[in-house]
């Protein structure tokens, strides 16, 4: 039994065209639904550029989540902490744990858009030590019960406590990783979970095992312990009854998600710009580069036990949440994976089936009780002749 938790990620990618007052509403009442689903997390992100990723802030966002749900975890995945005062962070954190009672997962990362980072007048060199900086000072207000003051090249703290700790007592944090062993090392220096972000590539899948070893060997390098429990491998899909529906209701957003923004934008002109939506899905869901699944439940099961055995092991698959669908098909196959993909995985049907089994394979007890009920009516005359004159005499009868 695998014991898999399931999450989704929201970046978001939406494409440019929607009012954007009402797809942030949107994107709320999916979270909303993945609560009633019974799904164990929820991510959000932070982007300041490129017109399909407008979530500036996954506090702001997650607040307003936290309203709607009931017990989903919600994870900043992540907060790019080079744009931030660490002390700033840590108290938006805090109050956010406090406002959904107990649900944050504190996700961080150097920030993904080098848009972003130029609009902020930074050089990406310093981002990742500028992560490792801040994710130490933050650790140490959550849990010092002692002043102190920092000095640091890029912020400044006097005297620093915070006046409020998180509700959580051991209050989780995550980094983002995607090729590099930055994020892995991380995980390992500061005991933090991941989120694997690489995993929707082909590279990046392929690295898993390598990349874990590299969480494991920071760990053991500080002192520190990292749990596969708490890895996360996010993925692609799109689920509907059949393949053909799958990739009917996901083509033509598939095409232009990849050739506007994953392409167009994100990888500057470098991978394949697809001509036809067939191609699209062709090519993302079923050549030998693949990641991505487009089909059946079952489809998707079998690229989780994939890979489960790619990686020696996780904790939580993370869906990845995009446009390729319309907004009824794309809820249709977040229902489908929580009420069939979830269930296969986790071995929730492993009773049900050994309990039909049991009884199909155990037919001499069964009409052993038959022939008592027969017995109880044959000694009851009038029940007796009702029998014969329905011609009931050699038919089963249900249990009284």
């Amino acid at each position: 039994m695998a014991d898999l938790r399931f999450g989704a990620f929201l970046a978001p990618h939406h494409p440019i065209g929607e009012n954007p007052t009402l797809q942030l509403q949107s994107d709320l009442e999916l979270v909303r639904h993945l609560d009633y689903l019974g799904y164990e997390e929820f991510w959000c992100g932070e982007h300041h550029s490129t017109g399909w990723e407008v979530i500036a802030s996954p506090e702001i966002f997650l607040a307003a989540a936290a309203e709607r749900t009931h017990r989903i975890m919600l994870g900043t995945g992540v907060v790019s902490l080079p744009y931030h005062h660490p002390f700033m962070v840590a108290q938006r954190i805090v109050q956010l744990d406090h406002q959904s009672r107990g649900r944050v997962i504190f996700g961080s990362g150097p920030g993904a858009l080098p848009s972003d980072a130029h609009t902020l007048g930074m050089d990406p060199m310093t981002l990742r030590d500028r992560q490792d900086e801040a994710m130490g000072v933050i650790r140490r207000l959550f849990e010092s019960d002692e002043r102190f003051s920092y000095e640091s090249d890029w912020f400044r703290l006097r005297d620093a406590r915070l006046q409020l700790k998180p509700l959580q007592k051991n209050l989780e944090f995550a980094v983002a990783s995607i090729l590099t062993p930055s994020g892995m090392t991380l995980a390992g220096k500061h005991e933090a979970g991941v989120l694997s972000i690489g995993s929707m590539t082909l590279a990046g899948m392929r690295s898993l095992p390598l990349q874990w070893s590299f969480a494991e060997e920071s760990a053991a390098k500080h002192g520190k312990k990292v749990n596969r429990r708490s890895w996360r491998i996010v993925m692609n899909w799109h689920i509907a009854e059949t393949r053909q529906q799958a990739r009917e209701q996901a083509r033509d957003g598939l095409l232009r998600h990849n050739n506007e923004y994953t392409v167009g934008t994100l990888a500057a002109g470098e991978g394949p710009i697809y001509k036809t939506p067939d191609e699209a899905v062709d090519g993302v869901a079923f050549s030998d580069e693949s990641t991505a699944v487009i089909g059946t439940p079952e489809d998707l099961v079998a690229k989780i036990h994939e890979m489960m055995e790619l990686t020696g092991g996780f904790g939580c698959v993370i869906g990845f949440v995009h446009d390729w669908a319309n907004r009824e098909d794309t809820l249709r196959s977040w229902d489908m994976v929580a009420r069939y993909v979830v269930p296969q995985v986790n071995g929730l049907l492993d009773d049900y089936l050994d309990s039909y089994r049991f009884v199909n394979e155990n037919r001499e007890t069964w009409n052993r009780a038959h022939d008592a009920r027969m017995s109880s009516i044959q000694q009851n005359e009038r029940a007796a002749a009702v029998m014969e004159t329905e011609g009931l005499a050699g038919e089963k009868v249900g249990a009284e």
